[in-house]
């Protein structure tokens, strides 16, 4: 295991203008933090302190405020995703940054196990190997297989999330980001997704996850960093996926 993070996030702040009322909305501010391979880094916070909000910066669907995003590539070399081009990004987001949302965004016609398959087959592989490798993960995951040649449009929230876990867990990311994945799961699922990420942590794997049962950051965080509600703000944005 290196002693390098992956990741390093320095004094990353974040504000949304609201330009017609003339108004800023602080949200994540002068965030500090590291993640390293095969360990986990849990955010925690309460509501409106843009734990959310850091995860889209450093995916970059936000560009930041301010600060920097440190991100060290497979071949050594370290980019700021806060000044990344459009092209880095998505080759990072391709190839080595994943991440799982609290909700799921699909085009309608494509099958459960096309969706899940997704992120393999954009780098290349086998389409064949690809959908066996997309419905271990989903069986892993315990959605039922008569689900996986439909669409995931109609599903239930508790399956929506696990689609979306196993589109997201199946590619191995060197950096992978987890908003809530326990979010809408019954019990028995939660714990297989827990294993799930142990094991990827075993495999060398950096995640970098929200969690807010305090069970969970016990018994899976390695490093815990406590992000703080912006000073003087005049709303409290409420954390979205």
């Amino acid at each position: 295991m290196t002693s390098s993070p992956i990741l390093r996030v320095v004094n990353y702040s974040k504000h949304f203008v609201l330009h017609e009322q003339g108004k800023t909305i602080p949200s994540s501010s002068q965030v500090n933090l590291a993640v390293y391979a095969g360990q986990l880094t849990a955010l925690v916070g309460t509501t409106g302190a843009g734990k959310s909000t850091i995860l889209k910066g450093i995916y970059r669907s936000y560009l930041p405020s301010s600060g920097q995003l440190l991100f060290r590539t497979r071949d050594k070399q370290e980019i700021d995703l806060a000044q990344a081009d459009e092209h880095q990004i998505l080759e990072l987001r391709k190839n080595e940054i994943a991440y799982v949302t609290q909700f799921l965004h699909v085009l309608p016609r494509k099958s459960t196990e096309e969706v899940v398959a997704q992120p393999l087959l954009q780098r290349g592989m086998d389409r064949q190997e690809a959908r066996d490798t997309a419905r271990e993960m989903l069986a892993a995951l315990n959605l039922p297989e008569r689900l996986w040649g439909i669409s995931p449009a109609s599903f239930s929230g508790g399956e929506k999330q696990r689609v979306n876990l196993a589109r997201g867990l199946v590619s191995r990311s060197r950096l992978l980001l987890l908003d809530e994945p326990t979010a809408s799961l019954d019990r028995l699922t939660s714990e297989r997704v827990v294993c799930l990420i142990e094991s990827l942590k075993q495999e060398g794997l950096a995640i970098l996850a929200i969690f807010h049962q305090p069970e969970l950051v016990e018994r899976m965080a390695d490093h815990v960093v406590e992000v703080a509600l912006p000073v003087e703000q005049d709303y409290i944005l409420k954390e979205t996926a």
